[in-house]
């Protein structure tokens, strides 16, 4: 199995870095494609790396944030066979509020209705294929999450703290455990793993793919929680098994550093260009 970001907030060379998510994937002969980025951008990242991605097979959106569907028109001009799975709820506007001000962040305007045959939308757990699977989130009071992260759902009654219902687990089975892919973890990376090991009894967390939304509204060189409970998170992924930890992106940079110094290598980060393999 092999991971590469495609897009990342930070780049340590030649390709470009925006604030956003993509990751290309290699797993059992399929090409798997996680998000797109905030733009087009990743396209270009995606020839300087020598992915063609007219050959992915299956395509996949972590949640229903700009910043992860900005690419869809670049990548439906160059893959005219692969389907994005999605979520029901993807369909739900979604904004950030502060006080009386209000911004949309969701998926751009149109891109649904522009290239309605090519989404698929799932309800619950989902299998695509052999050993990949889609899980949805069981935590309950995830409003209590988008309240303080000031995220907001339109729904017919107005906007109500986002439940983060329209976000989804990429889950891999390999011989080493399960890999899991959450691009923002919204709903906390913590209790993604929880919820990840109560849906595959017996099985163990190897490793966790993703940005972990820790920081702050001033962007990532802020953070929304104290030291302590970054630490307490970071000994809290240790407890529950988790051997592998990359993150990037909403994570931010004072809370990577102090994970990092928590608990050590277990911790990288998932900059543009980053290879994985298990």
């Amino acid at each position: 199995m092999k991971l590469i970001a495609l897009i990342e907030n930070k780049s340590n060379n030649d390709l470009i870095a925006e604030h956003g998510l993509a990751v290309y994937i290699e797993y059992n002969k399929k090409k798997y494609l996680l998000d797109t980025g905030l733009s087009d951008n990743f396209v270009e990242n995606a020839k300087k790396l020598d992915i063609d991605l007219e050959n992915v097979d299956v395509a996949i959106l972590s949640h229903n944030h700009s910043d992860h569907s900005g690419g869809y028109d670049g990548f439906f001009n160059i893959n005219k066979k692969a389907n994005v799975y999605v979520r029901n709820e993807v369909k739900n506007k979604c904004y950030i509020k502060i006080g009386p001000i209000k911004k949309y962040i969701g998926i751009p305007e149109g891109i649904l209705d522009k290239y309605s045959n090519r989404f698929i939308y799932i309800d619950e757990d989902y299998k695509i294929d052999d050993g990949v699977w889609l899980i949805s989130h069981k935590t309950e009071n995830l409003e209590s999450r988008g309240k303080k992260a000031h995220m907001y759902r339109m729904t017919k009654n107005g906007l109500k703290p986002d439940d983060f219902k329209h976000e989804q687990s990429l889950v891999f089975e390999t011989k080493n455990g399960l890999i899991v892919l959450n691009s923002c973890s919204h709903g906390g990376i913590d209790n993604i793993v929880k919820e990840v090991k109560n849906t595959f009894k017996g099985k163990k967390v190897f490793a966790v793919i993703g940005g972990f939304h820790l920081m702050g509204l001033k962007g990532p060189n802020s953070m929304n929680i104290t030291k302590e409970e970054v630490e307490a998170l970071g000994k809290r992924l240790i407890d529950l098994g988790v051997e592998h930890i990359y993150t990037c992106h909403c994570t931010g940079d004072p809370a990577y550093k102090i994970l990092r110094s928590t608990v050590g290598e277990k911790v990288q980060y998932f900059s543009t260009g980053t290879i994985v393999e298990f």
